[in-house]
This record gives C-alpha cells, structure tokens and sequence, in this order.
C-alpha cells in the first residue's frame, strides 16, 4: 500500500512539478514584458510605472485535513504597476502548533489588482503554485497543485514601508492525496519597497 501511494505521489509530483515550472517560465515572461513596455514613450505625467516590494508576514492558517490550525511565517515579493495590475510571487512555511507533525508549505504566484485610497491601498489576487503537506506522524510527504484567491489591504505607512494590515488567502488543494482539500490563511506583516 505505502509503495502504490508512493508511486502515485511520485506520478502527481512529476505533473505538478512541469506546471509550476510553466507557470514561473510564464511569470518571467510577463516580467520581461512589462520592462520592455515601459522601455516605450509615455507622457511625462504617465512615468515610473514600476514598483518592486519585498516583505515578510506572520500567519494563521485552517487545513481541513484532520482540522489543523498552524501558525507560520510567508515571504511576498510584489511587481506593481501604476495601471492597478502587477504579479504577487509568494512562499508561506506553516511550521508552527502542529499536531502529530502535520506541516504545510506553499510557492505561489500570480495576478493582483491594486489601487490607492489615500494612504490605504485594497487589493484582490489569484494564484497558481505548489503546495508541500506532511502526513502525520513522517508518514509521507505529498507536493501538490495549490489555486489562491484572496485580497486584503495595505497601510501606506511611509513612502517606501507598508504595513500589511490584513491578507486573506483562500487555499484549493484540487489533487489531494484523499480528495479536494481546502484551506483558509490570514496574515499581517510589513512590506518596503525595493524599485
């Protein structure tokens, strides 16, 4: 039974693996681009449409699977553009209050739409990436296709520093190893700017 599942994650794990690898070609791509775009003349008063932002956030995060709650850390890079639509690249690590060493990591990339409000700034996401989950107990380790929605808000707190003051993920674990799995994360951190 171990070695059938074995061989099966290892199947799944081939098949996830190419379409992350696709989905970070296409990333890079669309990075390159938007550079190339921006390279073009613009209107004096249409400049400096670029802005890179790294950051760090602590979270909170429900899995369904045996209803864990795990507290952890994420790291979020930021490609925005002053058209409202920019690329969000993230890497989130559950690691902490786990039950029968049940663990979560995620990769994920993909679209986010921004606009300011005065020294606020919502924003809405979708992304696409690679999710790790450690069974109990060591019993195995599965990678598995991960879909992302989510938003939140952000606090312009000085000109290159922002407080994200709430993010809101809503996790889809399509291929799970026992059927769809789902889960929720909340987050709050600080961003700075970088470009």
């Amino acid at each position: 039974m171990m070695v059938l599942l074995d061989m099966g994650c290892r199947r799944r794990q081939g098949w996830v693996f190419r379409v992350g690898a696709a989905l970070v070609l296409i990333a890079a791509i669309l990075c390159a681009a938007a550079e190339r775009a921006r390279a073009q003349t613009v209107y004096e008063g249409d400049q400096g449409g670029l802005k890179i932002s790294a950051g760090s956030t602590g979270s909170g995060s429900y899995v369904q699977y045996g209803q864990q709650k795990l507290l952890g850390l994420a790291a979020v890079a930021d490609f925005d553009t002053k058209r409202r639509i920019g690329v969000e690249a993230e890497g989130r690590w559950l690691e902490y209050h786990q039950t029968s060493n049940v663990h979560v990591e995620t990769y994920s990339v993909g679209a986010r739409y921004h606009f300011d409000a005065g020294r606020f700034q919502p924003y809405a996401k979708g992304l696409v990436g690679l999710g790790g989950f450690n069974f109990p107990y060591n019993y195995a380790h599965g990678r598995y296709l991960v879909l992302t929605g989510g938003g939140g808000l952000d606090f312009h707190w000085t000109n290159r520093i922002d407080v994200r003051a709430a993010d809101l993920e809503f996790q889809d674990w399509p291929q799970f190893t026992f059927g769809n799995m789902t889960s929720v994360a909340v987050s709050a951190g600080f961003r700075v700017r970088v470009f």
